[in-house]
């Protein structure tokens, strides 16, 4: 019963950061959208830097260095070639289209929901090691989400969504955690092949997301000013990302 109220205690926590989007809800339309440029950009460094620098090493360390982790990553970058392409049938292409979504909306909820499931298994798994162990595991999840979830809310904005609409969505995309923690409580070890394959095909889907959709949108921005300040946040969110290492050691 302990291990249960350490992890869905916690697990919560980690929810409820998806909701750090409501501190813009404030800002005023041409605000936002002035910000909405350089938090995209956040958004890119920080989904390259989870996956290159979380994810794919932890997924080899699970699996070994042979094929298995690299043909992940390609099935990731494939599956959600072929959901965008989905999206795309069923939605107007152009991003400024009026009343439409552009499809990088619920791909980065997909994706994103795919991630915070991993969170809640991974936090599970850890409180079952101990509670010292489950508490370092949800704080470095907490510090990594925090700059995720700022991101994820630009991106759900940018692609057309309202901003109340945009909070909603990103907190039931981080409620997956709390369904992965329930998950590895319920069927304990036997979670964990599903844990090693799910690694490297959610970073394949942060490569794509960052590299086909969202960096062609940086582009849009020809001002050597803005230029700079989208190039210094994408390196912020990388920097986060390397700067949380130190919690996972």
């Amino acid at each position: 019963m302990n291990i249960w109220l350490w992890t869905l205690g916690s697990v919560s926590v980690v929810s409820l950061i998806s909701l750090v989007g409501v501190a813009m809800l404030s800002l005023r339309e041409k605000t936002l959208h002035r910000a909405l440029f350089v938090l995209v950009a956040l958004a890119v460094g920080a989904l390259l830097g989870d996956a290159f620098i979380h994810l794919i090493p932890e997924a080899f360390e699970r699996l070994g260095q042979g094929p298995r982790v690299p043909a992940l990553i390609l099935a990731g970058i494939a599956g959600f070639f072929v959901l965008e392409k989905f999206l795309h049938w069923r939605h107007e292409h152009d991003l400024e289209a009026s009343g439409h979504i552009h499809p990088v909306g619920p791909m980065n909820l997909v994706a994103n929901g795919i991630h915070n499931f991993v969170d809640g298994v991974l936090i599970g798994a850890s409180f079952q090691a101990g509670p010292a162990v489950g508490l370092a595991t949800t704080l470095a999840v907490v510090m990594h989400e925090i700059p995720q979830e700022i991101g994820n809310f630009a991106v759900l904005v940018h692609a057309g969504y309202a901003r109340g609409q945009a909070l909603r969505l990103n907190f039931f995309a981080g409620c997956a955690a709390l369904l992965g923690a329930v998950a590895v409580l319920c069927i304990g070890s036997y979670a964990t092949p599903f844990v090693n394959d799910i690694l490297p095909f959610a970073a394949g889907g942060f490569i794509y997301i960052a590299g086909c959709d969202l960096v062609p949108q940086l582009h849009r921005e020809k001002r050597p000013l803005h230029s700079l300040a989208q190039l210094l946040a994408a390196s912020a969110g990388v920097a986060l990302m390397f700067s949380l290492l130190a919690l996972e050691r």
